[in-house]
């Protein structure tokens, strides 16, 4: 699996983590000050990369988490059909199919960027 640990202190807004076993971008982290007895708290909430889901995690700072990996690709429109693309990798020249995102247009032979993680993957508007 492409992903590393890090300790939850060293996240920060805008990168990702995982989330019930999700590839999460931070959209907000916050710290609470040491109590009596334990180390300080992070609260991270994040957005589902692939399917929009809202989550969040509550650990100690110094706790472990899983980072995933997630590459940002170019690849190329060779078709158009309905709500699907057909594109080929700029790099590996692999062609895949994927959905549009709503309210995006496409035309073949446009460049597009697009997220890769462990085979999902989504067109960034």
């Amino acid at each position: 699996m492409p992903r590393e640990q890090k300790q939850v202190r060293e996240l920060q807004e805008g990168s990702y983590v995982m989330m019930d076993d999700v590839p999460c971008k931070i959209n907000h982290y916050s710290t609470a000050k040491p109590g009596k007895h334990g180390s300080a708290k992070a609260r991270v909430e994040g957005k589902g990369v692939f399917d929009d889901r809202k989550r969040s995690l509550s650990q100690p700072v110094d706790a472990k988490v899983w980072v995933p990996i997630v590459e940002r690709k170019q690849g190329q429109v060779v078709n158009v059909s309905g709500d699907e693309v057909q594109v080929m990798d700029l790099d590996t020249y692999d062609t895949f199919t994927m959905r549009i995102p709503e309210g995006e247009d496409f035309t073949s032979d446009e460049n597009i960027e697009y997220l890769d993680y462990e085979g999902q993957r989504k067109i960034l508007g």
